[in-house]
């Protein structure tokens, strides 16, 4: 009996979201953040629907890469998260809009 292989539920988009978990730390941190986490979890359930059955699936592959980047994600925009915590608190809104000011006026923006 020849099974045919299926692709697993959302192999693709798990690694496209952990991409984005990357690239979402620029924005303050909060994007990554909630495509890590995102990721996670759908990785998590893919994972389990993987291993009741791995001979009828394929694109594991992208879960795990996905997973990594994932968590290489939430790792960079925690660090952008407690980076402008600690920023709002040594310096205050005002210090920190100054800040803004003076690099804008410095690289003419």
């Amino acid at each position: 009996m020849d099974l045919q292989r299926q692709q697993l539920p959302n192999s693709t988009l798990i690694l496209v979201f952990g991409i984005l978990s990357i690239v979402g730390c620029c924005c303050y941190g909060i994007v990554g953040l909630v495509f890590g986490v995102i990721t996670l979890s759908m990785a998590q359930k893919a994972t389990a629907i993987y291993n009741t059955n791995p001979e009828m699936y394929t694109g594991y592959q992208n879960v795990k890469t996905g997973k990594i980047l994932a968590i290489i994600g939430i790792a960079l925009s925690a660090l952008m998260v407690i980076s402008y915590i600690a920023i709002l608190g040594i310096y205050g809104l005002e210090g920190l809009e100054n800040m803004q000011r003076e690099m804008m006026e410095q690289y003419g923006g």
